[in-house]
C-alpha cells in the first residue's frame, strides 16, 4: 500500500519527498516526467510514496492509482494565487468518489512572499467541503535552503503522515 502524492506541476512535490526521506532540504527545480517512488523507513513503519507529475499530460493517471493508496498527499502552492481554483478543483474530483480516504494538504512555500496563509488555502480549496467523514489535515510548509535541516513544520508533517498509515493499516 502507497501514499499518493499529487498537487499541480512546480508546487513542490518533489522537493517535500526528498526532504521527508533525508531529513535535509533539497529543492528540486526539474518538473517530475511521470512517475518518482520513494520510500521512507521510520521506527514504526516502512512508507511507499509514489509521486505522479502535476503537468496536465499526467493528471489522467491519478484517479488510477487512488484505489490502491492508504492516503493522498496533496501539495499545493500558497504563493500561487491564479492556479488555486484549478488546484481545488482537481482535489475535489479526486476524492468526490471516495470519502474515507484521509487527506494530507501541505500548502507549499510558506516562506515565499505573498504566499497565503492557512486559513486563506483553506478557504481558496473550500476544504470544509470535504472533511465530514474523513481524516483531513492541512499543514503550512516550505523547503529553505539546500542542505540544512527540515522545518518543523516538514517533521510534523513526516510524524503525522506515519501515524496516519500506521492507522489505515
Amino acid at each position: 500500500k502507497q501514499i499518493l502524492v499529487l498537487g499541480l506541476d512546480g508546487a513542490g512535490k518533489t522537493s517535500i519527498l526528498h526532504s521527508l526521506a533525508t531529513n535535509r532540504v533539497k529543492r528540486s527545480v526539474a518538473p517530475t516526467e511521470g512517475f518518482n517512488a520513494i520510500c521512507i523507513n521510520t521506527e514504526e513503519s516502512r512508507m511507499e510514496f509514489l509521486e505522479i507529475g502535476g503537468s496536465e499530460s499526467l493528471r489522467s493517471y491519478w484517479k488510477m492509482y487512488l484505489p490502491k493508496v492508504l492516503l493522498l498527499v496533496y501539495v499545493v502552492d500558497s504563493a500561487d494565487h491564479a492556479r488555486l481554483p484549478m488546484a481545488k478543483q482537481l482535489l475535489h474530483q479526486l476524492i468526490q468518489n471516495n470519502s474515507t480516504l484521509p487527506v494530507v494538504v501541505l500548502a507549499n512555500k510558506q516562506d515565499l512572499k505573498g504566499a497565503y496563509c492557512i486559513t486563506d488555502i483553506h478557504d481558496a480549496l473550500a476544504l470544509s467541503d470535504i472533511g465530514d467523514k474523513r481524516k483531513m489535515f492541512l499543514i503550512g510548509t516550505h523547503v529553505s535552503e539546500d542542505g540544512s535541516e527540515i522545518s518543523s513544520s516538514m517533521k510534523d508533517a513526516k510524524e503525522l503522515i506515519g501515524q496516519l498509515v500506521l492507522e489505515a493499516q
